[in-house]
């Protein structure tokens, strides 16, 4: 039954369903339900390291491009923490940032997880970017709230600001977003398993269950035959 979470998953097109409610958050026209098999993750990686969550040498990978600032990426990643979980150590988690022009504080939000990263705790800031996504999207001063959160996270403060400013955090976003270039990627969020990218505007958790179910058949079956 956990799986049947209350709301509707994503990925080319972010729709999700809160409280009854519609919520949109995308940058083109909604398109049906597809699940595309020819439209792969081909394009290289642009950086030599990623932020991943699960078993590092898990036979199969969720990719996923999100925005902090987004209402539906932070039900994704909600959903994907509990699925990391479910299927280690099989399935494990690649973040990548894509903050959407439409959100005034997504590219701000991206860099304080990067920096946080510098100091080996992204997946901790990318939590609480989520977790705390009412308060800061919504404030005049959302640089002091990420301040906040750093020291929450025992992180060197001013080590933190330095790093918010530095080229490395900007390179690495600017790295995401040419790997998501590269796959043709639009909107926040989207999610790839393996080389299968997920199109919906209203496909579930448990179709994207389904698919995970398939990709992790498939590599045991492909490990069973070497």
């Amino acid at each position: 039954m956990k799986r049947y979470l209350a709301f509707i998953i994503i990925g080319v097109v972010a729709l999700t369903t809160l409280a009854g409610s519609p919520l949109l958050c995308q940058t083109m026209q909604p398109h049906r339900l597809t699940i595309s098999a020819d439209k792969t993750m081909s394009g290289r990686s642009t950086t030599k390291s990623v932020h991943i969550r699960g078993n590092p040498d898990a036979s199969v990978t969720l990719e996923e491009f999100g925005d902090f600032e987004c209402p539906s990426c932070k039900n994704v990643a909600t959903f994907l923490a509990q699925v990391i979980k479910e299927y280690h150590p099989h399935v494990r988690e690649i973040f990548r940032n894509f903050p959407l022009a439409m959100h005034q504080q997504a590219r701000e939000a991206a860099l304080a997880a990067e920096a946080a990263g510098l100091q080996g705790r992204f997946w901790e800031m990318h939590d609480m970017l989520f977790r705390e996504q009412a308060v800061w999207s919504s404030a005049t001063d959302a640089e002091m709230l990420f301040d906040t959160y750093a020291e929450t996270l025992g992180l060197d403060l001013n080590q933190f600001r330095k790093d918010l400013k530095s080229d490395k955090v900007r390179e690495r976003i600017e790295s995401d977003q040419a790997r998501a270039k590269s796959l043709g990627v639009k909107v926040a969020p989207t999610l790839f398993i393996d080389k299968r990218v997920v199109e919906t505007k209203d496909g579930t958790p448990e179709r994207v269950h389904t698919l995970i179910d398939e990709a992790v058949k498939a590599k045991s079956s492909a490990s069973e035959k070497e």
